[in-house]
């Protein structure tokens, strides 16, 4: 028997299968890129949607590098700025602290000595008085001196208090007069001393760490008196135009 009979065990093959299209042949090399020797670029196109930009990848890298350096670079320099500005106010304060201190410490020993020397002024009068009773009492009797001891016993301790505090007294006769240590009260000629120079203390004054605790009242000398004086009528001439 004769005709068309196909094996069970191979398959039909279309005939138009495996033929070549021209057609698409010339548009596939028309797509190709052309090298500059004429012939089609091998280099297989990039692929991905990150292949654009695969040719420049590398100088975008060190243009980031560089914008990362110039950041660090000015943040560095405002740090320093921050810094200098940080310790220049701690430097203010720290002299503002120290200036503080000082005056406190010389407030605080100005009051005290203020309320010292406002204290002892009180108590000078005291003093003045004890002061008086011995240079103007003459005890005769035991008993009378042994009351004169007594109190003088005590006049000395309370001196000797003064002295502790660093209280001690002017010693202003024949010195020049000195409106910062003295309080001029009387004033009189003098053969004996000077113009300005104190003559006699009427009140003592004192000193206290070498400031003025009180002025010392006392009198001062005029100077010499006018040379001469009025003629008695005896040594003066006789008088013209009388007779005997």
């Amino acid at each position: 028997m004769t005709g068309d009979i196909t094996p069970p065990h191979e398959e039909r093959i279309d005939p138009r299968e495996g033929a070549v299209d021209a057609a698409r042949v010339e548009e596939l090399l028309e797509t190709l890129p052309v090298n500059p020797d004429g012939g089609p670029d091998s280099t297989p196109p990039a692929e991905g949607p990150g292949a654009p930009e695969a040719a420049g990848a590398v100088p975008d890298a060190a243009d980031s590098s560089a914008d990362r350096v110039s950041q660090l670079e000015a943040e560095l320099a405002s740090v320093r700025s921050e810094n200098e500005s940080l310790k220049g106010q701690y430097m203010r304060i720290a002299a503002d602290f120290d200036n503080f201190r000082k005056r406190q410490s010389r407030d605080k020993e100005d009051q005290r000595l203020h309320i010292t020397c406002t204290t002892l002024t009180e108590i000078l009068p005291v003093v003045d008085n004890f002061d008086r009773a011995r240079q103007q009492l003459n005890p005769q009797s035991e008993e009378a001196q042994s009351l004169h001891r007594s109190y003088q016993n005590l006049y000395k301790q309370l001196v000797d208090v003064f002295k502790q505090l660093g209280v001690s007294p002017m010693r202003v006769e024949g010195e020049p007069f000195d409106p910062s240590l003295h309080e001029a009260v009387l004033r009189e000629p003098s053969e004996e001393h000077p113009e300005d120079v104190v003559i006699e203390e009427l009140q003592r004054g004192y000193h206290l760490d070498g400031r003025v605790l009180r002025h010392a009242l006392v009198k001062v000398s005029m100077g010499p008196g006018p040379a001469g004086g009025f003629r008695s009528d005896a040594s003066a001439p006789p008088s013209e135009g009388t007779s005997d």
